[in-house]
């Protein structure tokens, strides 16, 4: 369609010209559209919050739990509109055949120029010019990829918002669209605030027409029915946010285009007819970008229900970051330079609102399938401050190693069989009060082959090693910063400096041996050096640990918290180290045993004993026969003699005038 120009003199009319167009043959071929309002559902066990944000609720730092939620398709008449440069508008929609036409622009008669009906603030005394929507230019085009400066593509200050906020969210006028504005504009005097109230109410009071989708008769996409009855699908959304800036002096424009919504999956095709439509508005000279149907709430996974849930991230959102779910019709319309191509827009990883809302910059890599090497994908995220992480690899975190960094995390995955496998990652912030991670990022991991030796023990907790996290909970300059630690002789030793007054305990755990409780914590020993604490680590046999710590305040007569955990690895066969003696409530934590280490003594030998006490007056070695020990230059030093005897007991007499003795340490005796 052309643009049709008219002669202009002093006694010309300008005429809204309305061409409805009812084409015979595709009527009945004429099906609707599915609107990808939501981004790809989730798993089952994870809630979506209708833009494919899952959340999840973790029992025991494991399983999620949770709910999904999706989005449905719109049905969109087709409109074509040309303007002429005088300002004269032509409006041409098809329709099916079987369809009553949508008169959505108004007509006007009158002398001079078009005008279209226009609100300014309270004291509107009538319908001001607005001039007819320009197309983007290059003052209107943002940088790709995205600088990670802001969220919006301008600045916005949405404390400054709050009152407007409430009072738009009060206004309650359904007679006419024009009322509406006029009720919005009382308290909006910039552009941009007049923009915000008719964001706010539409998002807090049009809900989507669960109804209306399913029953096409009973579905209407004009805005004053969209009004009056409260519901729409995208159509309605996007076209009542266009009826009512325009009523209000702002230039803006419906787009329709491809969106990654409901029933996306990742790495599909685009095409045939677009599937979603939202708005692009004028403000400071430039065009910026909303979507009121994403921002206003979540359909049921069943797609029963609609839930207000406002979404602020789809308001102004950035070009660069906008692009990442929605691609329109018009390419112009990305407001990118450079801009994306269809197979761009499939290609690039899926990033929902979420993922930026959480502070998130980056994901690597930036594709949505992953191809295994050697067995192996790896995945990291930057982010501004620090976030927790979980991830989930078709249901479970068995077959990964994630590690948490100051400004985010890497993932290490290991699938244990080949084929495809579904990867999600969710974060949440580091101060949040409440156990619910939002599914951020979404892969797929084709895997060609398995490496079996990277089987984890089902003890691994994620994520592994130290981070910020261990750091704020007193753990410093750990002596090993990496998550895993390989040992050729099954024997290790980490140390921390710590930061706060905390007692440490921790334990050994393997899915091969058959440790007990005591024994778990026995082949480990601490050893405290003022504000250092160093865990000598001997291990029963080959394979693969996990060394779990745990911490509590002194002051804390309460049990002791989960901190962290490392990833210990032996592959020498021969070794079989013995625990460690057993120490008793009398032995201080900053004792230290120098020898013997071995909890197993050797039977009729003579064993050396050397150990670091203060405040002791004496200390005995009890076997067959009692030994003493004498002190010198801080240590305790002896021989013992294991002949006739299967315990060795170490024993302390505290005050010279007291006449008892306590167990500090406990020794084994090999059978002969």
């Amino acid at each position: 369609m052309g643009t049709m120009d008219f002669k202009t003199d002093p006694s010309a009319v300008t005429i809204n010209l309305l061409l409805i167009v009812h084409p015979e043959e595709t009527a009945s071929k004429q099906k609707g559209q599915r609107e990808r309002q939501t981004e790809e559902r989730r798993s089952a066990g994870l809630q979506d919050d209708g833009n494919g944000n899952c959340r999840s609720q973790p029992p025991q730092g494991k399983d999620l739990n949770g709910q999904r939620v999706s989005r449905k398709p719109c049905e969109r008449t087709q409109a074509v509109t040309s303007y002429s440069n005088e300002g004269t508008q032509v409006t041409v929609e098809i329709h099916p055949k079987d369809t009553t036409p949508q008169l959505f622009k108004k007509l006007s008669f009158g002398k001079g120029p078009r005008r279209l009906p226009s609100l300014r603030g309270q004291d509107n005394k009538g319908f001001q010019r607005t001039k007819a929507p320009q197309p983007p230019g290059g003052k209107d085009l943002h940088t790709y990829p995205w600088d990670k400066s802001s969220l919006k593509s301008m600045p916005v200050d949405l404390q400054q918002f709050e009152k407007l906020d409430a009072y738009a969210l009060k206004v309650n006028v359904k007679n006419s669209v024009e009322e509406l504005v006029k009720a919005l504009l009382k308290q909006a005097r910039t552009d941009l605030e007049k923009v915000r109230a008719i964001w706010m109410w539409i998002c807090h009071h049009i809900e989507y027409d669960i109804v209306g989708y399913h029953n096409k008769s009973q579905l209407s996409s004009k805005p004053i029915d969209v009004l009056q009855t409260g519901k729409s699908i995208c159509e309605g959304y996007a076209g009542l946010f266009e009826q009512m800036c325009s009523i209000a002096g702002i230039q803006c424009m419906k787009l329709s285009g491809y969106s990654k919504g409901y029933e996306y999956k990742m790495g599909q095709t685009f095409t045939g007819d677009s599937d979603h439509a939202w708005n692009a508005v004028y403000l400071d000279g430039r065009w910026h970008l909303l979507d009121s149907t994403w921002g206003s709430g979540v359909v049921d996974d069943s797609f029963t229900k609609f839930t207000f849930r406002y979404n602020e991230f789809y308001f102004l959102t950035h070009p660069a970051l906008f692009i990442n779910n929605h691609f329109p019709d018009n390419r112009n319309w990305q407001l990118l330079k450079p801009t994306l191509t269809l197979k761009d827009f499939e290609n690039n990883m899926l990033h929902n609102s979420n993922f930026y809302m959480l502070g998130l910059l980056t994901a690597h890599p930036e594709t949505a399938v992953i191809h295994t090497v050697n067995g192996k994908a790896s995945v990291s995220v930057d982010c501004r401050s620090a976030t927790l992480f979980m991830f989930k690899l078709k249901g479970t975190d068995e077959h990964g190693l994630m590690t948490l960094k100051k400004h985010g995390m890497k993932l290490d995955i290991y699938p244990q069989k080949t084929g495809s496998h579904k990867l999600q990652i969710f974060a949440k912030p580091s101060k949040a009060s409440e156990e619910v991670y939002n599914c951020v990022l979404e892969y797929v991991v084709e895997c060609k082959s398995v490496d079996k030796a990277m089987r984890f023990p089902k003890d691994l907790h994620q994520p592994v090693g130290p981070s910020w996290f261990t750091e704020r909970q007193g753990f410093l300059r750990p002596s090993h910063p990496d998550p895993i630690i390989h040992t050729n002789d099954g024997r290790c030793s980490v140390t921390f400096t710590l930061g706060k007054d905390i007692s440490v305990l921790a334990s050994l755990h393997s899915d091969d041996s058959s440790l007990t409780e005591d024994m778990r914590r026995r082949h480990i020993m601490q050893i405290h050096r003022g504000n250092q604490i160093e865990l000598k680590i001997h291990l029963p046999h080959a394979g693969n640990f996990v060394l779990k710590i745990y911490a509590k305040k002194k002051s804390d007569p309460g049990n002791y918290d989960y901190i962290f955990n490392y990833l210990i690895t032996c592959l020498n066969t021969e070794v079989k180290w013995p625990a460690f003696p057993q120490s008793y409530s009398k032995w201080a934590e900053d004792y230290e045993i120098l020898e013997p280490l071995s909890g197993l003594l050797p039977a009729n030998r003579n064993v050396q004993f050397k150990l670091k006490m203060h405040g002791i007056a004496k200390v005995l070695v009890q076997a067959e026969n009692t030994y003493p020990l004498t002190q010198s230059r801080g240590y305790w030093e002896g021989t013992c003699n294991t002949s006739g005897c299967r315990e060795v007991f170490v024993m302390v007499h505290e005050n010279a005038n007291h006449s008892f003795y306590s167990h500090v340490l406990k020794y084994e005796v090999e059978t002969q």
